[in-house]
């Protein structure tokens, strides 16, 4: 199957270059002709006054938590997820899983988003999920030491592994999901690691997000969770996404640059939430790849990657007093090419030949894209999802003039409500 995407502005190298032309073979970007010959073609999608962008990457979230979205709002982190959140997850169950993934999929895709990041529980429904939506995503057991059901929720991963990594036409990936360090105690975390050494899974982890998780984690082991997980050899596996990473020292930042940890920023979660904002620059200026991400929507109440793009140039603005702390391209940079890496792809986030085919087409004759002196400074602080016209994912097209073409929105709102309905039931 050839695609041709014609007459579309393409951010290419960092550049914006006009009427290009993009050639989709299979799963791939094949070529940028020049003079193509239309009738070749299995589809053409005309990409008149669209900028072309790679598919936008969210590097951590928990999709299903779109089922909590404006449950429990203006709560500390704990607070909210002592007395709300877990206890409204002891209902989940793979139907309501696979529905919560499936409105979270379905959001990504009218906004942009090609690929993500999740660490969850019944995570078969949310591979099929993906599977049916025609997403990229990397997928984790939540995985908490502290639980009654640690071991068997550690080898449902690997099982988890076993099943899906490299499924989807290699759009599924599988990583291990340890938690966190205050529900991961050492010698759990161990066997994270032995598990992930010895099937050779990446890790996903939350680390260092409030200033409290950092205290009780020195009371305890008398060290940050960053060095606890460093002495413990956690970095040592094949590659470890970091998620918050909010409150750390240079140190810190020395040891994930020294093992390549690579670190999932959520700008808008940490403001929400209260938990702070993340040293990203200094993190950067260490070597240390980072990427972005908008934790799950019932932290965030929503899954836009545009917010983060923006959120990510302006707070470290401010933060830094310093209009060149993060640039709009820096910001798009963050959002595809880096969080291509954050999930383990040299060949993702980025309109290159060779490269994956997840492109999204975004219209530009919306208001706020007028005066037009530069695409990508527009994209960053003035556009949004609701310009995104047309997705495709590993060279298909699962969204054209806004029309979800992998999705039943009508299927989609009816057991969304259903399910709604049945979580809560505990409530009622």
């Amino acid at each position: 199957m050839a695609i041709l995407i014609k007459d579309v502005a393409a951010y290419r190298n960092g550049k914006i270059v006009e009427h290009s032309c993009i050639e989709i073979e299979g799963n791939y970007i094949k070529s940028f002709p020049e003079n193509p010959n239309i009738e070749k073609y299995t589809e053409v999608i005309d990409g008149e006054n669209m900028l072309a962008l790679p598919g936008l990457v969210n590097t951590h979230t928990h999709v299903a938590m779109t089922l909590f979205r404006s449950y429990a709002d203006d709560m500390a982190l704990m607070d909210w997820l002592q007395n709300k959140i877990w206890p409204a997850e002891e209902h989940l169950d793979e139907d309501i899983t696979y529905w919560g993934s499936m409105l979270a999929f379905a959001e990504m895709i009218r906004g942009g988003t090609t690929a993500f990041n999740d660490m969850y529980m019944f995570m078969d429904a949310c591979a099929e999920a993906a599977d049916k939506a025609g997403m990229r995503g990397n997928i984790s057991r939540g995985l908490a030491g502290v639980s009654p059901n640690g071991e068997k929720a550690l080898q449902e991963n690997i099982e988890l592994f076993h099943k899906w990594n490299g499924a989807g036409d290699g759009r599924v990936k599988v990583m291990l999901g340890p938690h966190a360090p205050y529900t991961c105690p050492p010698d759990y975390i161990k066997k994270v690691r032995e598990a992930s050494l010895a099937h050779e899974i990446p890790i996903h982890i939350h680390l260092s997000e409030t200033r409290a998780e950092v205290e009780e984690c020195k009371q305890k082991y008398n060290e940050t969770p960053i060095k606890l997980m460093y002495d413990l050899g956690l970095f040592d596996c094949s590659s470890v996404i970091a998620a918050h990473c909010v409150h750390v020292n240079e140190e810190d930042i020395e040891l994930m640059a020294q093992k390549n940890v690579k670190v999932a920023h959520n700008p808008g979660s940490n403001l929400k939430l209260a938990s702070g904002i993340a040293p990203i620059i200094q993190m950067r200026k260490a070597g240390i790849t980072v990427g972005l991400g908008t934790d799950g929507a019932s932290s965030n109440n929503k899954l836009d990657m545009f917010s983060e793009m923006r959120l990510a140039a302006l707070i470290h603005k401010g933060k830094n007093y310093d209009p060149y702390a993060i640039t709009a391209e820096e910001a798009l940079d963050m959002a595809t090419i880096e969080g291509g890496k954050c999930l383990g792809y040299d060949n993702l986030g980025r309109l290159g030949i060779g490269c994956l085919a997840d492109i999204i087409l975004i219209r530009r004759d919306g208001f706020h894209w007028r005066p037009d002196f530069n695409d990508i400074s527009l994209a960053v602080y003035a556009g949004n999802s609701m310009d995104v016209d047309t997705v495709i994912i590993n060279g298909k097209p699962v969204m054209r003039s806004k029309q979800l073409l992998t999705i039943d929105e009508e299927k989609l709102f009816y057991e969304v409500e259903r399910v709604t309905q049945k979580l809560y039931s505990f409530a009622q």
